[in-house]
């Protein structure tokens, strides 16, 4: 073994350890402030802090506590021929050692000296100072700051005492320290975005807005460099548009990008740009880009999906899938860029593209989700819990919503892994703890509305499925991969989340437009596949679970169109399940059509057209508001009620019951038949004449109505012949 003497480091290692330990022990014995502060001159002479391990600051630390630079910093006179602040700086020097203790940094004496640091960094130097004690104590009220904000409990007192505004004055001053106010202020915004806007709004806008100005004027590294910052500062909608004096600032990160994107970067270069570009998208929509004329919009947000599709198409045809492992959070980004692009080319929003343009998009748009599905034929067992395939499969999703041409085959091949991939994510447990930080890594900035994941790849498929569920090939697909099992097991639970809501939220949440959703599957397997609904059971649980729970939604106007979808799907289901015994005149099935007697029979009224004087039969105003997402389904409903009532023995005295057929017939007695639409008379015609044709007295109450004569005057033929029929 080699000796210390053939170690010169060892050596001085060991002449350094035991002079800091006779200054230790003098500290410990020291009688008064001047020893202490000799001894302490000596500890600070002999090793720098950032030279000391962890276990000589516990060491100092315990051989001087927080009394002693608790005095100094409060210790206004200095020593003879010292620095007019050496007793602070001293102070402050110590409170930074203790700090990189995370047991210390979080510790009472150093949180309640907030308000010192804060005010130490924002100082001016007076004049005649040292300027290298000055320059001292604010790089080491930042190391204090930076260390107290490691901690949960730390950046919330940092958030409450007032340095988010203190920090933000800092960088707008270009004061010593600015670029570490900047970075704390970046780590703030990171963990506690929604307290750091409440409390500090004005002040993180005037520096958002001062980093826009030099991202859109910078023409060095540090351009790119601010598209990784200001990820971090952009606030929630609406702040930068409610305000019409920051519009400059969504005018510079415009300009800013677009000088970016339309040059011939590398990867490093512009990956930053388009995870702001995709962040900027997911928060603001197309309101910055409008920030430009409309030429400039659609070329720039034209440039921003090509750059977005092929960075994709580069990632993701690797059949490696090397880059996917290095960048995710930049194909998320260029994700949300692309379903952003969609949104343009299918609505039109605010941005609107030519009819070429948009076909080009399109096109290109086609190349990349096509080698999303090549990313998903190379998914193992093992990646099916990596949030990027969470990512990747919600984009597809949004695709199959909106295009049902283009890619179908190569869809349906993926169909199978959806489907397994969905069932996997509803049936199993979490298996990370710390999926929620994986998820973080993919964000764009870490923002809440952005990172969280729901688990819940079948409300993003849905749409898609449901487009598909209406055609042969693909449906057979659905159908063999027993799709309509797994949905009703989410269909079941949806309606429990949403049945522990549904007063809660204005609008509709998540778990509604699911179940409505799943509605609109199951009517396309009930119209095209009525076999399967009588041989599967799971058809007789849903029909179940809709009769028994149309009546909780029939009086909520916020929820009439899942009230006209559990309608419509349940009379639909009862025309085929009529034999099942939920159907035989029990109590559920009697409470269910008496539900549905009530909404359509409430759909319509009267309504005096003061122009040419004449009744007409209107929408009635409870429905008027939904009526454009409902009218199919009502329409639907009565041709569906109309064939049960041959098939439910029962269901006519319910009809008299409800008094259904006095409500029909008090419109038709007001209405003007000229101004009656032709699908209307048709609708309430299917249902008048299978009463007629299978029930008596409904017969009889019809006959009393004037039921001939209203069937001739309408022309309501089948109607007309049965009531003219006799028994």
């Amino acid at each position: 073994m080699a000796s210390n003497s053939e170690n010169p480091c060892a050596t001085e290692d060991m002449a350094r350890n035991k002079t800091l330990d006779r200054c230790l022990q003098v500290l410990q014995e020291a009688k008064n402030d001047s020893e202490q502060f000799a001894a302490l001159l000596l500890v600070t002479k002999v090793v720098k802090a950032g030279e000391i391990d962890a276990a000589t600051r516990r060491r100092i630390f315990d051989a001087i506590g927080f009394s002693f630079p608790n005095r100094l910093l409060i210790t206004k006179e200095s020593p003879h021929g010292c620095p007019s602040q050496i007793f602070q700086s001293l102070g402050m020097t110590l409170l930074a050692c203790f700090s990189t203790n995370p047991e210390l940094a979080i510790h009472q004496q150093i949180l309640n000296k907030i308000s010192i640091f804060n005010e130490i960094i924002c100082s001016e130097m007076d004049a005649g100072a040292d300027i290298a004690t000055f320059t001292s104590m604010i790089d080491d009220s930042f190391q204090c700051l930076q260390a107290i904000s490691a901690h949960p409990q730390g950046q919330r007192h940092l958030v409450d005492g007032g340095t988010v505004s203190t920090l933000c004055q800092v960088y707008l001053n270009q004061s010593h320290g600015h670029m570490h106010a900047l970075c704390l202020l970046v780590s703030l915004l990171n963990t506690m975005e929604t307290k750091c806007w409440n409390s500090s709004k004005s002040d993180l806008l005037k520096v958002l807005n001062k980093l826009s100005e030099q991202f859109a004027t910078k023409e060095d590294n540090q351009k790119f460099e601010l598209c990784n910052i200001l990820q971090h500062f952009l606030p929630a909608a609406p702040i930068l548009t409610e305000d019409p004096s920051l519009t400059g600032c969504l005018k510079n990160l415009h300009t800013g990008l677009f000088s970016i994107l339309s040059s011939k970067l590398n990867s490093s270069q512009r990956d930053p740009a388009l995870k702001l570009g995709g962040l900027l998208v997911t928060v603001y929509g197309s309101d910055w880009i409008l920030a430009e004329n409309p030429e400039a919009s659609r070329k720039f947000l034209a440039l921003m999906v090509n750059l977005a599709c092929v960075e994709v198409r580069m990632c993701l045809e690797d059949s490696n899938l090397d880059a996917t492992r290095f960048k995710p959070d930049v194909i998320t980004a260029c994700y949300s860029i692309i379903e952003f692009g969609m949104m343009v080319c299918v609505l039109g929003e605010k941005v609107c593209f030519t009819e070429t343009e948009s076909r080009q998009l399109v096109q290109i748009m086609v190349e990349a989700f096509g080698a999303v599905i090549c990313y998903f034929k190379q998914v193992t067992e093992e990646q099916l819990w990596d949030p990027f395939l969470f990512a990747s499969v919600r984009i597809l999703g949004a695709w199959m919503a909106e295009e049902t041409y283009a890619l179908r085959q190569e869809i349906c091949d993926v169909l199978p892994f959806l489907i397994c991939y969905a069932q996997k994510l509803f049936e199993c447990p979490i298996k990370s703890n710390d999926l929620n930080n994986q998820v973080k890594g993919l964000s764009l900035a870490d923002r809440p509305e952005v990172t969280k994941w729901s688990k819940d790849a079948l409300r993003f498929l849905l749409p898609g499925f449901c487009h598909l569920s209406a055609e042969d090939v693909p449906r057979r697909i659905l159908i063999s991969c027993e799709f309509h099992v797994l949905l009703l097991r989410y269909f079941t639970q949806q309606w429990e989340v949403f049945s522990s809501s549904k007063n809660a939220p204005i609008l509709p949440n998540d778990a509604e437009m699911s179940l409505r959703t799943a509605c609109g599957i199951f009517l396309n397997l009930v119209v095209t596949e009525p076999a399967l609904i009588r041989q599967e059971e799971c058809f007789s649980s849903l029909l179940s679970l809709l009769m028994e729970s149309l009546q909780s939604l029939l009086y909520s106007q916020r929820h009439l169109i899942l009230a006209a979808n559990f309608t419509t799907l349940g009379l639909m289901m009862s025309r085929i399940l009529a034999d099942t015994p939920v159907l035989q005149g029990t109590t559920v099935s009697k409470g269910f059509f008496r539900g549905a007697i009530h909404f359509l029979s409430k759909a319509h009224t009267t309504q005096l057209n003061t122009i040419d004087d004449q009744t007409q039969i209107v929408v009635a105003e409870r429905y008027q508001k939904a009526w454009d997402q409902i009218s199919e389904l009502w329409f639907l409903g009565m041709q569906a009620f109309s064939s049960c009532i041959p098939l439910l023995p029962w269901l006519p005295q319910s009809v008299i019951e409800s008094e259904w057929l006095s409500h029909i017939f008090d419109l038709l007695n007001k209405c003007s038949p000229v101004t009656m639409e032709f699908d209307l008379i048709a609708a309430f015609q299917c249902v008048l004449a299978e009463l007629a044709k299978n029930s008596k007295p409904c017969k009889d109450i019809i006959l009393l109505n004037n039921g001939e004569e209203k069937a001739n005057l309408y022309g309501m033929a089948a109607l007309e012949q049965c009531v003219s029929q006799n028994y």
